[in-house]
């Protein structure tokens, strides 16, 4: 027997939390977490990022990144290191995986052969994300509630004073 462990084995924690995962955060090279939409698919998650679809910088070209999941109660119950690999297209894996995440793909606009097409034209990347490593869980994870300023966004706009019909006495 060896004392090595096999990074191949998935902790029993992380393997039911992707199980019943819907949306994961996920951080590339320290970057900001972004919540993205997944699908659990034979112990792993897999994502669509790119033109028309979800934004996840630099998440098509990593080859590692960091996977937090919430549990139902909306709290952290897992953050795990995962090794990515992009899908090609055109490949058996994709023609495999592809169909099953457009599928489940909400307000898909039009049908999932379609939206494949667009995928492998547009370049979107459809990519998989493994558990690799140790996972952080219970008491080792972060007390404080890690929340951040909000980032600047196109669709933000300065608050304007409320309207006041009558003018408002001050003593």
């Amino acid at each position: 027997m060896s004392d090595e462990v096999d990074e191949r084995i998935t902790p029993p924690l992380v393997e039911e939390a992707v199980k019943k995962a819907a949306v994961a955060w996920v951080a590339v090279a320290g970057g900001p977490a972004y919540a993205l939409w997944c699908l659990p698919l034979e112990g792993a998650l897999l994502v669509v990022t790119g033109p028309g679809e979800q934004s996840a910088p630099g998440l098509a070209d990593a080859t590692e990144a960091q996977v937090t999941l919430r549990g139902d109660h909306g709290g952290r119950i897992v953050t795990w290191q995962a090794r990515v690999t992009r899908l090609t297209p055109g490949t058996e894996e994709w023609n495999a995986t592809a169909p099953l995440v457009a599928a489940k793909r909400l307000n898909a606009p039009g049908p999932s052969a379609d939206l494949i097409e667009r995928w492998a034209a547009e370049g979107c990347a459809l990519n998989r994300l493994e558990p690799a490593g140790t996972p952080v869980s219970g008491s080792d994870l972060p007390a404080d509630s890690l929340a951040e300023v909000p980032r600047d966004a196109p669709v933000v706009r300065a608050t304007r004073k409320p309207f006041r019909l009558h003018k408002v006495r001050r003593r």
